[in-house]
């Protein structure tokens, strides 16, 4: 019974559209009318199948909605102009606007059925088998066409419920995690990741390495955000749990004792800094407790490579290959990373082993970032130096460069960094993320405050790298230079001079050190991060490729069943008519 009322549906859905296409001429030039009919009468038939779908689980998204709006002046609208009463105030008039699906699907090759219209040259078209942004671009590519863009589900704006974002009375540094919000006239540097995650708040599969001191799993927040990493720390003496490389990247600790890596520099407390790093990109957000993070829904994969007194290059150089899935030693990476971020460095040019790797990663798709440094206004470090390399430096509150942090021409943007505006005792503007409280070896999982405070180059760096990772899970084909050319067109203008009387523009880095200092478009990358903004560029149509994009000129990525039948229809009924043309010749 369901296939003979499909039938029955069919071969009325065929009559309506045989009366409609008395009335309108399709454009498909060098098509025999009957083939014509045949296909859009089937396009049509899995149309209606398709707007049932979508009135009935409006929330599947299996079916791709894609806004489109005609030319005025093009072949359709003309058409649809003429059908209407010949004037353009009919067709403002007219209860319906454009229902062209049937004509977009033989014009495109995918099928396709008409949802609503909006006005009287703008509908929403349904398709599916590939996705909405997918069916965007290829429809955008038609000369009929003015625009077609995603028909997106957008939400009241809510902020993540984790207490120490919002901040207030009772919460340690009381302005809370200022740097995730909008900006405003005293925090210009605040980077807007609020407004990101309305477009998206990261993909379960994108993973961000850090090339750090490891972490501390037991943390809450950071419950099921790590993936698999590994510790590549080779000496047994500086990796501290009993043997060199192995699969364990916890982290036992990085304290230090008085003169233990020079001669004349004090014992440290341990840093718990991979923990930090890793709080700041993928901590669980929206779960009522403790911390927001930048990803929200990336994982992170702790690499191991940095010790007490630091890390060796040849560490941090296996670490990052293997991260990226360049090398399998001492095992394969079984989740590879697309972004690295590396809270690290020293003073020095970029060496050729960096160069080397910094380039095979970059082939290789995967997008590095790296803090530029500590170095009071001197130069960017090393790996932040290096070719290809998002190098961040890191900004003040007010949007001027913090005191602490290096500058130089090779930085692509600056982002919030933390700053001691100092209220009886306590960091007013500090970075708030996830650490453990014991001094040397683990004691408590905890987060930093206004009292334990974190400042410095290393933690803006997560919150770029965190940013970039947003940008790929909304588009996975965006490759390294494109995502780096993004992140600096989407970026706020710094502050001019005039706003900061007394301080000085900050120079090119020579041997004097420079604190605060207001930043230029040459010492301090193309302007401050705005997530949003680069996370919106990086959706967009034109952000780049896209997954599956490798065939999006051809049309024929969505030719499924439906249009698959349609077009034996049309090649049966256009055989038929060249048989028939036949055979009249033959008799005259």
């Amino acid at each position: 019974m369901r296939i003979v009322h499909l039938s029955r549906r069919l071969v009325a859905v065929h009559r309506r559209l045989r009366f409609a296409l008395r009335r309108v001429r399709l454009p498909v030039l060098g098509v025999p009318r009957a083939a014509v009919v045949a296909v859009a009468a089937l396009a049509t038939g899995v149309g209606g199948a398709l707007a049932q779908a979508d009135s009935e689980r409006s929330g599947d998204l299996a079916v791709a909605r894609v806004i489109v709006k005609y030319k005025e002046a093009g072949i359709l609208m003309r058409q649809a102009l003429a059908a209407r009463g010949g004037s353009a105030a009919a067709a403002r008039e007219s209860a319906h606007g454009p229902q062209q699906a049937a004509a977009m699907t033989l014009r495109s090759g995918i099928a396709l059925a008409d949802g609503r219209a909006i006005d009287e040259r703008t509908q929403v078209l349904l398709g599916r088998g590939l996705s909405a942004r997918e069916l965007a671009q290829r429809l955008a590519a038609d000369p009929e066409i003015e625009y077609a863009v995603p028909d997106e589900r957008r939400r009241a704006l809510a902020l993540p419920n984790d207490p120490l974002f919002a901040g207030g009375a009772g919460v340690s540094p009381a302005a809370g995690q200022w740097y995730l919000r909008a900006p405003d006239a005293e925090r210009r540097s605040a980077m807007n990741a609020v407004a990101a995650w309305e477009i998206g708040t990261g993909a379960s599969n994108m993973v961000v390495a850090i090339i750090d001191s490891g972490v501390r799993r037991e943390h809450p927040d950071l419950a099921g955000v790590l993936v698999a990493g590994y510790d590549f720390i080779a000496d047994a003496a500086d990796a501290r749990d009993g043997d060199g490389r192995d699969a364990d990247p916890s982290d036992p600790g990085d304290w230090t004792s008085d003169d233990q890596c020079s001669i004349g520099e004090a014992a440290s407390a341990s840093s718990w800094h991979g923990t930090k790093m890793a709080g700041l990109i993928g901590a669980h957000t929206d779960n009522s407790l403790g911390m927001a993070s930048v990803g929200r829904g990336v994982r992170v994969q702790p690499v191991r490579a940095l010790g007490p007194c630091g890390g060796y290059d040849s560490d941090i150089l296996a670490g990052m290959l293997w991260a990226a899935g360049l090398s399998s030693n001492p095992v394969a990476n079984p989740t590879p990373a697309r972004v690295l971020n590396l809270s690290l460095g020293s003073a020095g040019s970029c060496s050729a082993a960096y160069r080397d790797t910094t380039a095979r990663l970059e082939a290789a798709g995967v997008v590095v970032v790296a803090a530029a440094g500590n170095e009071e206004g001197l130069a960017v470090s090393t790996p932040g130096n290096c070719p290809g390399v998002v190098a961040v430096v890191a900004l003040r509150h007010a949007g001027t460069k913090v005191g602490f942090s290096s500058v130089g021409p090779e930085v692509t943007i600056a982002a919030p960094g933390g700053n001691c505006v100092n209220l009886y005792g306590e960091c007013i503007y500090s970075i708030i993320t996830t650490t453990d409280s014991g001094v040397r070896g683990p004691l408590r999982a905890t987060y930093t405050d206004g009292y334990d405070y974190s400042v410095g180059t290393s933690f803006a760096s997560p919150l770029v790298a965190g940013t970039a990772a947003l940008m790929l899970s909304v588009n996975p084909g965006l490759q390294p230079a494109q995502l780096r050319a993004q992140l600096r067109a989407s970026a706020r203008p710094f502050m001019t001079a005039d706003a900061f009387p007394g301080v000085p523009v900050c120079h090119a880095p020579d041997e004097r050190a420079q604190d605060e200092c207001v930043c230029t478009s040459t010492t301090c990358g193309a302007g401050m991060l705005d997530a949003a903004a680069a996370v919106r560029a990086a959706a967009a149509p034109s952000g780049g490729p896209g997954e599956g994009d490798e065939d999006a000129g051809s049309g024929g990525g969505a030719l499924g069943l439906p249009w698959l039948l349609a077009l034996a229809a049309a090649v049966v009924v256009t055989l038929a008519l060249r048989a028939r043309a036949r055979r009249r010749c033959a008799q005259e």
